[in-house]
C-alpha cells in the first residue's frame, strides 16, 4: 500500500468563509463545492506529509496547517493588503526557512512558510 494523498480537513459551520483567505490571499483554487464541503487545491506536485509535534518551533504554538509557498514576501505582502494580522514573524529560522503565522477567517493557525 502506498499513501496516495493526505487532505488537511477543517471543521465550519460556514465552508464559504474562508473563501478570500485560501482563494484570493494563498492563490489556491475551489475544486469542488458540494455546499457542505469546499476543496482549494494547487496544481503543484507534492508528497504526502503528516507533522506531529509538541511545538511550533521557537516557542511558538502548534499551527494546524503549514503552507509552503515559492515566494513568501509577495505572501507577506497578499496577507498584509488583506488587513490579516500577522502573529508570528516574518523570521527566518535556525532551519532554514523563512517564515510567518496568521489566523484564517476560521480562527486556524497557519504558518506561511518559504525554504530559504
Amino acid at each position: 500500500m502506498k499513501v496516495q494523498r493526505i487532505v488537511a480537513n477543517i471543521a465550519t459551520a460556514t465552508p464559504a468563509a474562508a473563501e478570500r483567505f485560501y482563494r484570493d490571499v494563498l492563490g489556491l483554487e475551489m475544486v469542488m463545492d458540494h455546499g457542505w464541503i469546499r476543496i482549494y487545491a494547487s496544481d503543484a506536485a507534492m508528497q504526502p506529509q503528516i507533522s506531529l509535534a509538541s511545538e511550533g518551533g521557537s516557542g511558538t504554538p502548534v499551527p494546524a496547517l503549514s503552507v509552503e509557498v515559492d515566494d513568501v514576501e509577495q505572501a507577506l505582502a497578499r496577507v498584509r493588503g488583506a488587513g490579516i494580522a500577522i502573529e508570528y514573524g516574518p523570521v527566518v529560522e535556525p532551519w532554514g526557512v523563512r517564515r510567518f503565522f496568521v489566523r484564517d477567517p476560521l480562527g486556524q493557525l497557519i504558518n506561511i512558510l518559504q525554504h530559504e
